[in-house]
């Protein structure tokens, strides 16, 4: 059994109830767990025997015994081969790197009402001033204009295409420049993009603009929402276990411009306030060599994927308004779709992450309730004794005042989710990795010390991965996007 090797769990869950399934969770966890090492469990009994009758024979009696001898000694290279090909390989990141957007894109909320203003009747635009001044952002978020003297915005296919390459392109240079990696060194591209899917497709521009080789293997998901970027590393982890010494680039990134909602329907309304221009760039490697220079360590990536509710499956939804007008609606029931995907995410993640001590009171808190009928609520795993880092989804300010609840973090552990809305805003799948580089920017990461990252997308998704430091990330070396600014964060929040 591989001790450090990355676990992927997918999770689909179609029962009511909670705590039942939580109690199924621990039962399918400890049966897998058998199945899978069942040789180690089943061999090991009678190779400690045979070892242990060895050890009370002489070495004349050794000799008279060769055939035992041979039979021992082809058991343990046996077992040794078994585990040298069965075991996973160790994934790492040996770096990433967040799109900074240049000033000309900036956009203050007061400027955004402005671009707006021509666009939308009074009552929308009020409705879309309220969100924004409520939403956490800050006056420096970005939004991508080939014109960005003109009011209001114009955005056409040709500029959609512009900022796709504008974000996408300047993240991999700046992740090229920072590991010294060759860009044909990479073998496996995985580009995710929800709203915006040209054809050709964005991986493909990745291999157009690099000049790459015919044996690179390329992939474009497509409408999977803010989660992506975590299903991205899932299908990175899964394809390097089939190919030995390689190199995989993820690109995250969300073309806002193409999603922009000019009608006026309310819940399609949302986005225009939340999202905003990002990219983000990430390096993977399943080289042994590469550990000593990679910032960390892929331990477990956790998908929970709860589309078979139909409330579920449309709570983040693109369709045309009565007008004709597309966009993406946000349903009121967004809030209460995420906490119970979180919940079923975590039933999955716990007995992988917490120490013993959580899970046994996690477990008596089952017990009693169920067995024994007391009337009491649940326990709730203190996450914080299994890592360091929190590194959610900023979604915008409801989403994350709702999980720092149901976590009970607190609001130093809260500060790079938002942060990140507050100077970024909400940049989709690509918002998780700003918040790992602002704790990277403020010096806060040590070797051994766990990250957890939770995205949230449409379908309805929850995905969770979990990341160990092998170094410690000096700030005064390590350039990102929050490197020139971090000394006037955390800033202050409007209540």
């Amino acid at each position: 059994m591989a001790v450090n090797a990355p676990n992927n769990v997918e999770v689909q869950p179609n029962m009511p109830n909670f705590l039942l399934s939580v109690r199924l969770k621990y039962v399918k966890l400890g049966y897998h767990y058998l199945i899978s090492n069942a040789i180690y469990l089943l061999t090991m009994p009678i190779l400690a025997a045979m070892l242990l009758h060895l050890s009370t024979l002489t070495l004349e009696d050794l000799m008279n015994h060769l055939a035992v001898l041979k039979s021992c000694s082809s058991l343990i290279v046996f077992l040794a081969m078994v585990y040298f090909m069965s075991r996973s390989r160790n994934v790492y990141l040996v770096d990433f790197a967040c799109y900074k957007p240049h000033e000309r894109f900036m956009v203050s909320k007061q400027c955004m009402i402005e671009k707006m203003s021509n666009i939308f009747d009074e009552e929308s635009l009020m409705f879309q001033k309220r969100i924004l001044e409520r939403s956490g952002l800050g006056d420096k978020t970005y939004i991508h204009n080939d014109d960005s003297s003109s009011i209001p915005f114009k955005f056409t296919f040709s500029s959609n295409q512009n900022e796709a390459k504008n974000v996408i392109i300047g993240a991999i240079d700046e992740l090229l420049a920072k590991t010294g990696v060759k860009i044909r060194e990479i073998g496996i591209i995985i580009v995710n993009s929800s709203t915006f899917n040209p054809t050709p497709s964005l991986s493909s521009m990745i291999v157009n603009h690099y000049k790459l080789g015919v044996d690179v293997i390329t992939y474009n998901l497509g409408g999977m929402g803010c989660s992506a970027g975590l299903i991205s590393v899932d299908l990175a982890n899964r394809l390097l276990q089939g190919k030995a010494n390689t190199y995989a680039l993820i690109v995250s990134t969300e073309i806002i411009s193409t999603a922009f909602y000019l009608g006026k329907q309310r819940s399609k309304l949302l986005p225009n306030c939340l999202f905003r221009m990002g990219s983000s760039a990430i390096l993977l490697s399943n080289c042994s060599s590469d550990r000593r220079r990679s910032k960390y360590q892929l331990m477990h990536v956790v998908r929970t994927h709860k589309g078979a509710d139909d409330r579920a499956f449309r709570c983040a939804y693109q369709d045309e308004d009565e007008d004709g007008k597309r966009g993406v609606s946000l349903s009121k029931d967004l809030m209460a779709v995420a906490g119970e995907a979180l919940k079923t995410n975590i039933t999955t993640l716990g007995p992988l992450v917490l120490p013993m001590s959580e899970q046994l009171l996690f477990f008596a808190s089952l017990v009693a309730k169920n067995v024994f009928k007391r009337k009491m609520k649940p326990y709730i795993p203190d996450f914080k004794m299994a890592f360091e880092h929190f590194c959610i989804h900023a979604g915008g300010r409801a989403v994350l005042d709702e999980l720092q609840k149901n976590l009970k973090l607190s609001e130093s552990l809260m500060e790079p989710s938002r942060m990140t809305l507050y100077r970024f805003g909400n940049t989709s799948s690509s918002s998780i990795w700003y918040n790992l580089a602002y704790s990277e920017a403020k010096g806060r990461i040590k070797k051994g010390d766990r990250a957890w990252q939770i995205g949230f997308g449409s379908g309805f998704k929850c995905n969770s991965a979990v990341w160990r430091a092998l170094r410690i990330v000096d700030a005064d070396k390590e350039k990102n996007a929050w490197t020139d600014e971090i000394q006037d964060f955390p800033a202050h929040l409007p209540c």
